[in-house]
């Protein structure tokens, strides 16, 4: 990596680093670390307990690996991944996933966001721009939840279901509880706004890969209603 001097994207760059929750991801995981590494020192992945060679796949691709002895759930895997960085010398944490539906390369944009920012922000990827590439049952269900948890948090965010994240490590004591599944990222959503931090929106590329999907619908929803129905409950 380069020498930050007075260039404050170098600096950003230097002081971030990256969070890959992974399950089962022996295919992708390989790729998304070195194309991560070329932009970041910093790369962890949390390998959620796998069957394959996805630890293997991330350590021979220069990553730090933990591992969890079983899966625990992706919330589980990020809250490991978020609390490592904890105590270290890293003031940004980039949050995206393994399989390949996040593009390593559009780090930069979080990056430069974060650069301009002016108050506490929490950058959350934005695909629905340009939903081409989305299939539409999704398209539609992201569409409802976003609306549903832009009202809970008080402001407008077009994309809450993405992945791909940027978050001040000041921002991690608050994050190490809740929920444990996909559930979590909803919360995470809602405790930062309520701790007072903007989410802002960062245009990113929609991905579909030949990956399988991890979510559970029925376990998952019935997960993130509970979650929200709990919020709503608590008041702001």
């Amino acid at each position: 990596m380069t020498q930050t001097g007075r260039d404050p994207l170098a600096q950003i760059r230097s002081q971030t680093a990256a969070v890959i929750p992974a399950y089962q991801d022996e295919k992708h995981i390989g790729d998304i670390v070195r194309r991560t590494h070329e932009r970041l020192d910093h790369v962890l992945v949390i390998d959620d307990g796998s069957s394959d060679q996805t630890s293997q796949r991330a350590r021979e691709a220069g990553a730090e690996v933990i591992v969890h002895g079983e899966n625990r759930g992706k919330g589980e895997a990020i809250k490991t991944g978020l609390g490592h960085w904890l105590d270290r010398e890293v003031t940004w944490a980039i949050l995206l996933d393994s399989d390949g539906q996040h593009l390593p390369e559009e780090i930069d944009r979080f990056i430069a966001e974060a650069a301009s920012a002016t108050r506490p922000t929490f950058f959350i990827g934005n695909r629905m721009n340009n939903v081409a590439g989305m299939p539409f049952i999704r398209r539609v269900a992201n569409r409802y939840m976003s609306r549903r948890i832009s009202r809970i948090c008080g402001q407008e965010i077009p994309d809450t279901q993405c992945g791909f994240r940027m978050l001040n490590r000041q921002l991690i004591p608050e994050l190490l509880g809740g929920g444990h599944r996909f559930d979590y990222e909803t919360e995470v959503l809602i405790i930062a706004s309520r701790k007072g931090y903007q989410i802002e929106s960062v245009p990113i590329t929609t991905v579909y890969t030949d990956q399988v999907s991890q979510i559970h619908p029925l376990r998952d929803a019935i997960g993130f209603f509970k979650m929200m129905w709990r919020y709503r409950a608590i008041g702001s």
